[in-house]
């Protein structure tokens, strides 16, 4: 008995255990992250909205239908590349540091976007010119597989415990804002060239505008620290290995364990209930979104046959509401905790999923403004809190990797290819409700998932010490501590001494 209760008791916290965050890194930080995300949804809002003229200029022999699933066949090709990126480069961020692999993301996708505003069309070298768009395609893919990951692990490990909500759906603020700026550029561009000259010349441009962006990207993220946490645990790694080197000679079960193929062992056999929970969620959440910012806009024009300007200006409208509201989610969940907000907005999918595609469908634009207007409030729910959600799913030494293969694994499979299931299921079989059916599928795998979910609200991150906002925070923190250890201390003394009385 005496052995149980001395391993249940627990060291108290000292004010080295306690991170005290400084409020301009945390700034920066946050900034510097978001607006990566700002980079790469500007090309996802520009490639939606631009769905329809990319088919006639890259596929023009085709219909009009399967122009349409051509091109978000080749949208769909860069999400099946995601999984390979989150294999590189979230182990590579576990071990030389997210700052580094963050840069290198940024490159690739600013590079990558860039280069689709030089192609040739189809009319001028034929079948080639889709082949280089599918390579362009790969290449945001590839590096966006270890984007999303990084930035939510980057804000996580530099956030209060008691402000990550909030912090983190800063990065989601950023998603949405560079989706409103591409959706609302290419809508600018099609009231004032008309079709014609989006297909002959104006597709272009949007692509054009990720040169600078990516250049004032790399900037901010090549000024950034490492995170507090990963260089406690870097330092820890450090100390571990001299200890080993003094004792006579590295531990080879040690070094496998750090080694790469060590780390995705661990990660599913170990973790693989948190990986599993990482998927549902993800699911949820990207579903939702590609169903609303990319699929949308098509399925209004080309299967409701709405105009293509009352639908861009619909889907942006949601947009807008999204990124004014997506903060509040953030702080919400730092109030009421994570698990709560993920299950009301599971549950309001099913429920509201098809009464808001029937109001899409009503035609004119009031009625579908509403429609509109809900499914973007139930995407708010899960965009305002996945970012402090998921990376606490994962200990310091392996979230950057675990979290970036669940996440893109999820979204290849589910995510990225729900434009292409869509549009190829409405085309076979001719009804018009699949989105609903979809969009409800996926609110009931989420609420599943959110059953298991453990509540990390206002918790420090797994394998990481408790991170406050000032002195003070920490001094009460750790005298709140050694309280409660002192408690526990009695306890046991109680127990050993009157071990048949009850407590």
């Amino acid at each position: 008995m005496l052995r149980i209760l001395l391993r249940r008791r627990k060291r108290p916290l000292s004010t080295e255990d306690v991170t005290v965050t400084d409020r301009p890194a945390v700034h920066k930080a946050v900034s510097a992250a978001a607006l990566g995300n700002t980079m790469e949804w500007f090309d996802f809002g520009v490639y939606a909205y631009l769905a329809g003229t990319l088919g006639k200029v890259f596929f023009p022999s085709s219909s009009p239908g399967a122009q349409v699933v051509s091109t978000f066949a080749t949208f769909a090709a860069a999400f099946l590349v995601r999984p390979l990126g989150g294999l590189v480069f979230g182990p590579l961020g576990d071990r030389i540091g997210r700052k580094r692999v963050l840069a290198a993301t940024m490159i690739m996708m600013a590079v990558s976007t860039f280069a689709v505003g030089f192609l040739p069309t189809y009319n001028t070298i034929g079948f080639a010119a889709p082949i280089l768009l599918l390579i362009c395609r790969l290449v945001q893919g590839f590096s966006t597989g270890g984007e999303y990951a990084g930035a939510t692990t980057y804000i996580a490990e530099y956030a209060p415990d008691t402000r990550r909500g909030f912090l983190g759906s800063w990065l989601d603020f950023g998603t949405f804002v560079g989706y409103a700026l591409g959706s609302g550029l290419v809508t600018l561009l099609t009231a004032a060239l008309g079709d014609d000259g989006l297909v002959d010349w104006g597709w272009r441009l949007p692509f054009l505008v990720a040169g600078p962006l990516g250049l004032i990207g790399l900037y901010m993220r090549l000024r950034l620290e490492e995170t507090p946490a990963f260089q406690r645990e870097a330092e820890q790694a450090h100390r571990d290995a001299e200890d080993a080197r003094a004792a006579g000679g590295a531990d080879p079960v040690e070094e496998a364990r750090q080694s790469g193929q060590g780390r995705l062992k661990e990660i599913f056999t170990r973790h693989w209930e948190a990986v599993l929970i990482c998927m549902g969620l993800v699911l949820l959440y990207n579903v939702t979104n590609y169903m609303v910012t990319s699929y949308l806009p098509t399925f209004m024009t080309e299967t409701l046959g709405q105009n293509a300007l009352t639908a861009q200006l619909l889907v942006l409208g949601t947009m807008v509401v999204v990124v004014l509201t997506i903060t509040t989610v953030g702080r919400t969940s730092d109030r009421w905790g994570r698990r709560p907000v993920f299950m009301a907005g599971s549950a309001a999918m099913i429920v509201l999923a098809a009464p808001a595609v029937l109001l899409i469908r009503a035609g004119g634009i009031l009625l579908p403004a509403f429609g509109c207007l809900i499914l973007g409030l139930l995407l708010v729910c899960f965009a305002g809190t996945s970012a402090s959600t998921l990376p606490a799913l994962f200990p310091t030494r392996l979230r950057y990797g675990a979290l970036s293969i669940s996440f893109n694994i999820s979204v290849s499979l589910f995510g990225g290819t729900t434009p292409l299931f869509a549009s190829g299921l409405v085309q076979a079989t001719g009804d018009d409700m699949i989105p609903a059916y979809y969009l409800m599928v996926a609110g009931l795998i989420g609420l599943i998932a959110t059953f298991f979910l453990h509540e990390t609200a206002g918790k420090p991150l797994r394998g990481s010490g408790p991170m406050v906002e000032s002195e003070e925070e920490a001094q009460e923190l750790v005298s709140k501590s050694r309280t409660e250890a002192g408690r526990r201390a009695r306890d046991i003394w109680i127990r050993l001494r009157h071990p048949w009385a009850r407590h």
